[in-house]
């Protein structure tokens, strides 16, 4: 029986020529990852480890990105615990306040994750990293101790299910539409334990940007992981970034997968999730009359270049409606360098905008942009559970960069097309 990319990457991480769905392996890690929330949860499971020092300096990764810049005393706590640590064991790639970015922007972009890895993070959203064509995938805490420790982790094998691709998007259209319209399909459980591999001729019509959005999302469909094959968009990317020698997998022809879902991208339209689940979708012209109290646009999900450049090209000239308030938070230093450089910092403060220095804390309702009772938000994040953000009477709705910027104009959700057509 052929296998997949994913189980092809753990067998030889696990040195074995073959493994299969179910299977329980021990398998060896190239990058460990986490950030000021987990690492300090890990830390006291790390020295009921007996280990003196983490496995490798050069591949166990602390990011500083949920509470910091430090919202309170015990964020400062806990960034202390991960300062401490990350000194105690002298990391080659640790990221304070000033260096940090959103986690799953910062390590793409740093060159630290590569195609053929097996990846783990104290992060759900690590599966970030499977656009590159690893596997990558969240752990909790005491697996992530344990990873530091040895450089090894369990796993079960996961069985795969096909996305296959077609077509190319629309006008406005981007990866986040893709994936709140497969998690809308399919279900929050309906790639459970599962890895999603996407496939097909559509695959070459979305940029990396597009392609790490989609991974992200994978775990809002209960996956284990996703991947993407490493394609000539991906090696563009890796030419440019990636620090580290990797090596790519294809799957076998007779590949087993529970499943294939296919997805024609020339008929995905701009989504929009209500809540209080991101399967909870409807295109945008179905979404009636839902006005806003806030919109943010950013996180690991939707902070990237081309993000802040689809917000961008919508707010230039205009003003954000007096009825709300806008959040733009670029996901990393680098990106939010090239937005002062293209002029996109001043479009969004001349439109209205807040603009703030690279942080998780509006998406997961830590700081910066919590909601009151009552208060609704249209979020380019990828989660939009009972009190993500804030109160737990108040609402999310995800969608993409685009359709943010242009009902930030509107002061309700609307699509960038209602907009240009002078309708809202």
């Amino acid at each position: 029986m052929g296998m997949t990319v994913t189980q092809k990457i753990l067998a030889a991480h696990a040195g074995l020529e073959t493994v299969a769905p179910g299977q329980l392996i021990e398998a060896r890690l190239d990058v460990v990852m986490g950030n000021d929330i987990t690492i300090a949860l890990a830390v006291p499971e790390f020295r009921r480890t007996g280990a003196e020092k983490v496995f490798d300096k050069n591949k166990v990764i602390v990011v500083l990105d949920h509470f910091a810049p430090n919202k309170d005393i015990k964020a400062a706590m806990q960034c202390k615990v991960c300062r401490d640590f990350a000194r105690e064991n002298e990391l080659t790639h640790f990221f304070d306040v000033g260096r940090m970015g959103i986690e799953h922007a910062l390590l793409p972009e740093q060159g630290l994750v590569a195609p053929g890895q097996a990846i783990i993070g104290g992060d759900s959203h690590t599966c970030t990293y499977g656009a590159l064509g690893a596997f990558s995938t969240g752990v909790g805490s005491t697996d992530l101790a344990v990873g530091m420790a040895t450089g090894e982790n369990w796993f079960k094998v996961p069985a795969a299910m096909q996305i296959r691709l077609t077509g190319k998007p629309g006008p406005w259209v981007c990866g986040k539409d893709v994936m709140l319209h497969l998690i809308g399909h399919i279900g929050v459980d309906g790639a459970l334990y599962r890895s999603m591999e996407f496939t097909g001729g559509g695959v070459a019509q979305l940029s990396m940007d597009d392609r790490f959005t989609i991974a992200n999302m994978a775990i809002e469909a209960g996956a284990k992981n996703a991947v993407f094959p490493v394609d000539d968009v991906c090696r563009t990317s890796l030419a440019k970034h990636c620090r580290t020698p990797w090596t790519s997998f294809e799957a076998d022809p007779d590949a087993v997968y529970e499943n294939t879902v296919e997805i024609d991208l020339s008929a995905v339209r701009p989504t929009v999730a209500f809540p209080h689940l991101p399967s909870n979708t409807r295109a945008i012209d179905d979404v009636g009359d839902v006005p806003l109290d806030q919109v943010f646009i950013g996180s690991c999900t939707n902070g990237r270049m081309e993000d802040m450049a689809m917000a961008a090209r919508i707010l230039k000239g205009r003003k954000v409606h007096p009825r709300l308030r806008v959040l733009v938070i670029p996901a990393t230093p680098s990106i939010y360098l090239e937005c002062l450089e293209k002029g996109y910092i001043r479009i969004f403060m001349e439109a209205g905008c807040a603009v703030s220095t690279p942080t998780c804390g509006a998406c997961l309702g830590g700081h910066m942009g919590i909601l009151a009772a009552g208060e609704r938000c249209l979020s380019t994040t990828n989660r939009n559970f009972v009190g993500r953000m804030g109160h737990t009477d108040s609402e999310v709705y995800l969608c993409s960069p685009a359709v943010a910027a242009a009902s930030a104009i509107a002061g309700r959700i609307v699509s960038p097309e209602t907009l240009e057509q002078g309708e809202a």
